[in-house]
C-alpha cells in the first residue's frame, strides 16, 4: 500500500514533512542541477535582513564531534534582492511551498522585512528568526525573553496575511514560556530549535577557532535536546511546530513527529551531505512500513 507522507501547515499542504532548514540550502537554486527540488516538502530560504550583510570575519566554521559550529553572521543580499530576484528565479523550477526566513535587529526592521516578504507572490510562509540581538535594548537577543519575543510576533503579525512561524532560540531557561508568549501574540506556528551557542579552541594557537569566538552549534549531537524542546512546546501550545536540530535520517523525522512536530527541517546534515533531504524522503515509506504507519499525519504528537 502506498504510504501517505503529506502533512498540512496552517492550511498549506506539504507533500512530505521534509524541509531544508534556513542557512543550509542557500536560496534553493544552488542544488537545482543536482536533483529535482520538487521532491522536497518545502524550502526554508537563507536568512534575510532588511539591508545586505557581508557577515562575520573568517574563519566562520569549526568542526565538532557529530556536529559543527558556525558564525556566518547572516550574510545575505537583503530583502529587496530576495523578493525581486531570488524567489522569482526559484519559482521557475520549484512549485512546492517556499518559506522566507526573516531576521532583524530592531522591531522596525522586522516589520519592514516581513511586509515585503508577505507581499511577494512566490512566498507561502514567513519564518521569523528571533535569535538576533536587539540593537535598541542592549544587544540581548529578541528570543531570550517572553516579552521581547511576543513584541516581535505582534509587530510582524500586523503586516502579514501569510502564516507566520517564529523560530525559537534554545539558548534560554524556559523555552515553553517564550513559545506560549509568541502563540498568545498571534504566531501561526513555531519553528524550533535554532542553534545552540558553542565554542572551540585551537590549543596549538591558544586561540578560539572561530574569529567571532563563539557560534551556533548544530548537527547530530544536538538531536536529543532539540527533540525534548519540540516535545515540551508541542504539548504546551496549540499552533503547529516545525521541528529541527540534528535531524539526519528518516527515523529522526518520525521521532520528531511523534514528539509533536508537524513538519521537520534538516539543517547541518545538508552541509555534510547535499543529498540528505531527498535520501530521507526516499527512506520514509520503508521505515513507515517497518513501524506500521500508513499516514505521517496520524503520528504527530502521539508520544
Amino acid at each position: 500500500m502506498v504510504k501517505d507522507l503529506s502533512v498540512e501547515l496552517c492550511g498549506i499542504r506539504l507533500q512530505n514533512p521534509v524541509i531544508p532548514a534556513s542557512g543550509t540550502f542557500g536560496f534553493g537554486l544552488e542544488l537545482a542541477d543536482s536533483f529535482d527540488l520538487n521532491v522536497l516538502g518545502a524550502i526554508s530560504l537563507k536568512g534575510t535582513t532588511l539591508e545586505p550583510r557581508y557577515g562575520n570575519p573568517t574563519p566562520r566554521v569549526a568542526e565538532c564531534t557529530e556536529g559543527m559550529i558556525n558564525s556566518v553572521g547572516l550574510q545575505n543580499p537583503g530583502i529587496d534582492v530576495l523578493v525581486t530576484e531570488k524567489v522569482p528565479a526559484l519559482r521557475k523550477v520549484y512549485s512546492q511551498p517556499v518559506i522566507a526566513n526573516i531576521s532583524g535587529f530592531s522591531l522596525d526592521e522586522y516589520r519592514e522585512c516581513c511586509r515585503k516578504a508577505d507581499a511577494c507572490e512566490g512566498i507561502d510562509i514567513i519564518e521569523v528568526n528571533i535569535s538576533c540581538p536587539n540593537v535598541h535594548n542592549g544587544g540581548m537577543a529578541f528570543g531570550t525573553s517572553a516579552e521581547s519575543a511576543a513584541e516581535v510576533t505582534g509587530t510582524v503579525k500586523e503586516v502579514c496575511r501569510k502564516p507566520v512561524f517564529i523560530k525559537l532560540s534554545p539558548n534560554v531557561t524556559d523555552i515553553v514560556a517564550i513559545a506560549r508568549a509568541c502563540e498568545d501574540a498571534g504566531a501561526d506556528g513555531l519553528t524550533l530549535v535554532n542553534t545552540f551557542l558553542g565554542m572551540r579552541i585551537d590549543i596549538a594557537r591558544r586561540k578560539p577557532v572561530i574569529a567571532n569566538k563563539m557560534g551556533g552549534f548544530s548537527g547530530r549531537a544536538v538531536f536529543p535536546i532539540a527533540l525534548r524542546m519540540v516535545y515540551q512546546v508541542a504539548h504546551a501550545c496549540k499552533v503547529p511546530v516545525m521541528g529541527c536540530g540534528g535531524v539526519a535520517t528518516a527515523r529522526d523525522v518520525i521521532e520528531m513527529m511523534m514528539a509533536g512536530a508537524t513538519a521537520v527541517q534538516v539543517g547541518a546534515e545538508n552541509l555534510r551531505n547535499p543529498f540528505a533531504c531527498p535520501e530521507i524522503i526516499n527512506e520514509l515509506p520503508a521505515v513507515m512500513g517497518e513501524l506500521g504507519i500508513e499516514s505521517l499525519q496520524d503520528i504527530i504528537g502521539t508520544v
